[in-house]
């Protein structure tokens, strides 16, 4: 399973509904919506700024996170954007690849 980081902000109507059901609520809700395509919530955290709540996962492919995607921005109440993590690892063996690059111009 790959690692995500999924930005949530709410629109008016998304924020009247954390006022009416609350964060644990929503917090269980993110949870059940994750495990429903085969993932694992590891944080929920709320948030000050341009960004209302950040969550990671950990989801069994791409595939899952563009339905998790459809659905949540298909409500109109919250407008997320997923960015797939990158362990150490993973960038200590991108540095060993060898690249066939010429930069414009070059």
């Amino acid at each position: 399973m790959a690692k995500y980081l999924v930005r949530a902000c709410y629109t008016a109507d998304g924020a009247k509904g954390l006022l009416a059901d609350g964060g644990t609520a929503r917090r269980a809700a993110t949870e059940k919506a994750i495990a429903s395509v085969g993932g694992k919530m590891e944080a929920f955290y709320f948030a000050l700024g341009d960004v209302d709540a950040y969550v990671i996962a950990d989801l069994p492919d791409d595939a899952s996170v563009v339905a998790l995607e459809l659905v949540v921005n298909a409500t109109g109440r919250i407008h997320s954007s997923t960015v797939k993590l990158i362990t150490p690892e993973d960038v200590d063996k991108a540095t060993k690849k060898a690249v066939a690059y010429r930069a414009p111009g070059g």
